[in-house]
Protein backbone atom coordinates (compact mmCIF):
# COMPACT_ATOMS: atom_id res chain seq x y z
CA UNK A 1 0.00 0.00 0.00
CA UNK A 2 1.84 3.12 -1.14
CA UNK A 3 -1.18 5.60 -0.18
CA UNK A 4 -0.98 7.41 3.35
CA UNK A 5 -3.98 9.77 4.34
CA UNK A 6 -2.75 11.44 7.80
CA UNK A 7 -5.67 13.16 9.21
CA UNK A 8 -7.57 12.78 12.54
CA UNK A 9 -11.25 11.47 13.23
CA UNK A 10 -13.34 14.42 13.71
CA UNK A 11 -11.69 16.42 11.02
CA UNK A 12 -14.50 17.41 8.30
CA UNK A 13 -11.50 17.95 5.27
CA UNK A 14 -9.75 14.68 6.64
CA UNK A 15 -13.49 13.15 6.31
CA UNK A 16 -14.47 14.35 2.42
CA UNK A 17 -11.13 12.44 1.59
CA UNK A 18 -11.87 9.49 3.74
CA UNK A 19 -15.34 9.68 1.45
CA UNK A 20 -13.62 10.21 -1.83
CA UNK A 21 -11.36 7.23 -1.79
CA UNK A 22 -13.87 4.83 -0.86
CA UNK A 23 -16.11 5.69 -3.43
CA UNK A 24 -12.92 5.37 -5.92
CA UNK A 25 -12.10 2.40 -4.04
CA UNK A 26 -8.53 3.09 -3.47
CA UNK A 27 -6.74 1.38 -0.86
CA UNK A 28 -4.83 3.58 1.44
CA UNK A 29 -3.42 3.39 5.28
CA UNK A 30 -4.57 6.13 7.79
CA UNK A 31 -1.96 8.07 9.81
CA UNK A 32 -3.62 9.47 13.11
CA UNK A 33 -2.29 13.50 13.79
CA UNK A 34 -4.02 14.29 16.78
CA UNK A 35 -5.27 17.52 16.50
CA UNK A 36 -5.79 18.50 20.47
CA UNK A 37 -3.83 15.71 22.18
CA UNK A 38 0.03 17.05 23.00
CA UNK A 39 -0.85 20.55 22.34
CA UNK A 40 -1.95 19.43 18.85
CA UNK A 41 0.44 16.58 16.59
CA UNK A 42 -0.48 19.18 13.99
CA UNK A 43 2.10 21.79 15.38
CA UNK A 44 4.62 19.16 15.85
CA UNK A 45 8.40 19.61 14.03
CA UNK A 46 7.56 16.27 12.44
CA UNK A 47 3.72 17.23 10.73
CA UNK A 48 5.39 21.03 9.91
CA UNK A 49 7.84 19.03 7.69
CA UNK A 50 5.19 17.48 5.95
CA UNK A 51 2.93 20.67 5.71
CA UNK A 52 4.34 23.56 6.84
CA UNK A 53 0.32 24.63 7.35
CA UNK A 54 -0.14 22.58 10.29
CA UNK A 55 -3.16 21.27 8.93
CA UNK A 56 -4.71 18.43 7.88
CA UNK A 57 -5.73 16.70 6.30
CA UNK A 58 -2.51 15.40 3.85
CA UNK A 59 -2.05 12.57 1.53
CA UNK A 60 1.01 11.22 0.10
CA UNK A 61 0.71 9.07 -2.86
CA UNK A 62 3.85 7.79 -5.65
CA UNK A 63 1.64 9.53 -8.05
CA UNK A 64 2.76 12.67 -6.75
CA UNK A 65 6.19 12.68 -7.45
CA UNK A 66 9.07 14.51 -5.96
CA UNK A 67 7.82 15.25 -2.25
CA UNK A 68 4.77 13.03 -2.63
CA UNK A 69 2.98 14.59 -0.22
CA UNK A 70 -0.78 17.02 -1.42
CA UNK A 71 -2.64 19.30 0.86
CA UNK A 72 -5.69 20.93 1.05
CA UNK A 73 -9.02 18.47 1.17
CA UNK A 74 -10.20 20.06 -2.12
CA UNK A 75 -7.05 20.21 -4.23
CA UNK A 76 -7.26 16.52 -3.11
CA UNK A 77 -10.19 15.65 -4.32
CA UNK A 78 -8.87 16.66 -7.67
CA UNK A 79 -5.82 15.36 -8.18
CA UNK A 80 -7.55 11.50 -7.07
CA UNK A 81 -10.29 12.43 -10.14
CA UNK A 82 -6.87 12.97 -12.58
CA UNK A 83 -4.89 10.07 -11.33
CA UNK A 84 -7.60 7.77 -10.87
CA UNK A 85 -10.61 8.55 -13.65
CA UNK A 86 -12.14 5.08 -13.11
CA UNK A 87 -14.95 6.66 -10.59
CA UNK A 88 -15.12 10.60 -11.02
CA UNK A 89 -16.05 13.10 -8.44
CA UNK A 90 -16.98 15.38 -11.19
CA UNK A 91 -19.09 15.48 -14.30
CA UNK A 92 -17.85 15.85 -17.51
CA UNK A 93 -19.79 18.80 -18.90
CA UNK A 94 -17.80 21.61 -18.28
CA UNK A 95 -20.54 23.31 -16.90
CA UNK A 96 -21.54 21.01 -14.78
CA UNK A 97 -17.96 20.48 -13.38
CA UNK A 98 -17.82 24.11 -11.93
CA UNK A 99 -21.31 24.07 -10.76
CA UNK A 100 -19.94 21.10 -8.84
CA UNK A 101 -17.14 22.83 -7.94
CA UNK A 102 -19.06 26.00 -6.68
CA UNK A 103 -21.39 23.46 -4.69
CA UNK A 104 -18.00 21.97 -2.77
CA UNK A 105 -16.50 25.33 -2.49
CA UNK A 106 -19.38 27.19 -0.98
CA UNK A 107 -18.84 24.75 1.87
CA UNK A 108 -15.46 24.58 2.26
CA UNK A 109 -14.61 28.25 1.34
CA UNK A 110 -17.31 29.99 3.06
CA UNK A 111 -18.70 27.67 5.91
CA UNK A 112 -16.03 25.77 7.60
CA UNK A 113 -13.18 28.03 7.90
CA UNK A 114 -15.10 30.09 10.28
CA UNK A 115 -16.19 26.94 12.48
CA UNK A 116 -12.34 25.44 11.71
CA UNK A 117 -10.97 24.21 15.37
CA UNK A 118 -8.00 26.46 15.45
CA UNK A 119 -10.80 29.77 14.92
CA UNK A 120 -12.76 28.22 17.56
CA UNK A 121 -9.80 27.95 19.91
CA UNK A 122 -8.97 31.41 19.59
CA UNK A 123 -12.46 32.36 20.32
CA UNK A 124 -12.28 31.37 23.25
CA UNK A 125 -8.56 31.33 24.03
CA UNK A 126 -7.19 34.42 22.87
CA UNK A 127 -10.90 36.64 22.69
CA UNK A 128 -12.13 34.92 25.66
CA UNK A 129 -15.54 34.10 24.71
CA UNK A 130 -17.73 31.67 26.53
CA UNK A 131 -18.12 28.30 25.29
CA UNK A 132 -21.96 29.21 24.80
CA UNK A 133 -20.96 32.19 22.51
CA UNK A 134 -18.33 29.90 20.69
CA UNK A 135 -21.70 27.68 20.05
CA UNK A 136 -23.36 30.36 19.06
CA UNK A 137 -21.06 31.93 16.43
CA UNK A 138 -20.84 28.41 14.66
CA UNK A 139 -24.53 27.65 14.38
CA UNK A 140 -25.04 31.35 13.06
CA UNK A 141 -22.30 30.91 10.31
CA UNK A 142 -23.31 27.27 9.49
CA UNK A 143 -27.08 27.93 9.48
CA UNK A 144 -26.63 30.18 7.14
CA UNK A 145 -23.90 28.97 5.29
CA UNK A 146 -26.29 25.30 4.64
CA UNK A 147 -29.32 27.32 4.44
CA UNK A 148 -28.11 29.20 1.18
CA UNK A 149 -26.69 25.93 -0.13
CA UNK A 150 -30.00 24.16 0.45
CA UNK A 151 -32.21 26.83 -1.54
CA UNK A 152 -29.34 26.69 -4.35
CA UNK A 153 -30.19 22.21 -4.41
CA UNK A 154 -33.62 23.00 -4.14
CA UNK A 155 -34.16 25.41 -6.93
CA UNK A 156 -32.22 23.30 -9.31
CA UNK A 157 -33.05 20.90 -11.90
CA UNK A 158 -29.19 19.32 -11.79
CA UNK A 159 -29.99 18.08 -7.61
CA UNK A 160 -31.04 14.49 -7.93
CA UNK A 161 -30.58 11.83 -5.44
CA UNK A 162 -27.34 13.18 -4.67
CA UNK A 163 -26.44 17.06 -4.92
CA UNK A 164 -25.75 16.24 -8.69
CA UNK A 165 -27.87 13.59 -9.81
CA UNK A 166 -28.04 9.98 -8.97
CA UNK A 167 -24.30 9.20 -8.40
CA UNK A 168 -22.59 10.72 -5.25
CA UNK A 169 -19.59 12.88 -5.89
CA UNK A 170 -17.44 15.75 -5.05
CA UNK A 171 -19.88 17.82 -3.76
CA UNK A 172 -21.87 14.81 -1.15
CA UNK A 173 -17.89 14.49 -0.01
CA UNK A 174 -18.02 17.55 1.50
CA UNK A 175 -21.49 18.43 2.55
CA UNK A 176 -22.01 14.95 4.35
CA UNK A 177 -18.98 15.94 6.97
CA UNK A 178 -20.85 19.51 7.61
CA UNK A 179 -23.75 18.00 8.48
CA UNK A 180 -22.40 15.76 10.62
CA UNK A 181 -20.68 18.66 12.48
CA UNK A 182 -23.81 20.96 12.32
CA UNK A 183 -25.38 18.01 14.31
CA UNK A 184 -22.44 18.16 16.39
CA UNK A 185 -22.81 21.31 17.27
CA UNK A 186 -26.39 21.17 17.63
CA UNK A 187 -27.92 23.57 14.64
CA UNK A 188 -30.84 23.47 13.34
CA UNK A 189 -31.45 21.63 9.94
CA UNK A 190 -35.60 21.40 10.34
CA UNK A 191 -35.70 24.12 6.86
CA UNK A 192 -33.41 22.00 5.19
CA UNK A 193 -35.29 19.28 3.47
CA UNK A 194 -33.13 18.72 0.65
CA UNK A 195 -29.91 18.60 2.24
CA UNK A 196 -31.34 16.47 4.92
CA UNK A 197 -32.89 14.04 2.42
CA UNK A 198 -29.22 14.00 0.55
CA UNK A 199 -27.80 13.63 4.05
CA UNK A 200 -29.82 9.93 4.80
CA UNK A 201 -29.24 8.54 1.05
CA UNK A 202 -25.08 8.88 1.24
CA UNK A 203 -25.14 7.47 4.76
CA UNK A 204 -26.95 4.22 3.61
CA UNK A 205 -23.78 3.73 1.20
CA UNK A 206 -21.08 1.74 2.68
CA UNK A 207 -18.41 3.84 1.01
CA UNK A 208 -19.43 6.74 3.29
CA UNK A 209 -20.32 4.67 6.41
CA UNK A 210 -16.77 3.37 6.03
CA UNK A 211 -15.67 7.16 6.14
CA UNK A 212 -17.52 8.07 9.36
CA UNK A 213 -15.75 9.72 12.19
CA UNK A 214 -16.74 7.01 14.29
CA UNK A 215 -15.64 3.93 12.19
CA UNK A 216 -12.12 5.49 12.23
CA UNK A 217 -8.69 3.66 13.77
CA UNK A 218 -8.38 7.18 15.93
CA UNK A 219 -11.59 7.16 17.50
CA UNK A 220 -12.38 8.26 20.66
Amino acid sequence: MNMKLYGYFRSSASYRVRIALNLKGLAYEQVAVHLVKHGGEQLSDAYRALNPDALVPALKDDGLGEGGVLTQSLAILEYLDDAYPETLLLPENIADRAYVRSLALSIACEIHPLNNLRVLKYLTGTLGVSDEQKSAWYRHWCESGLAAFEKRLANDARTGNFCFGDIPGMADCVLIPQIANAQRFHCDLSAMPTIMRINEACLELPEFIKALPANQPDAE
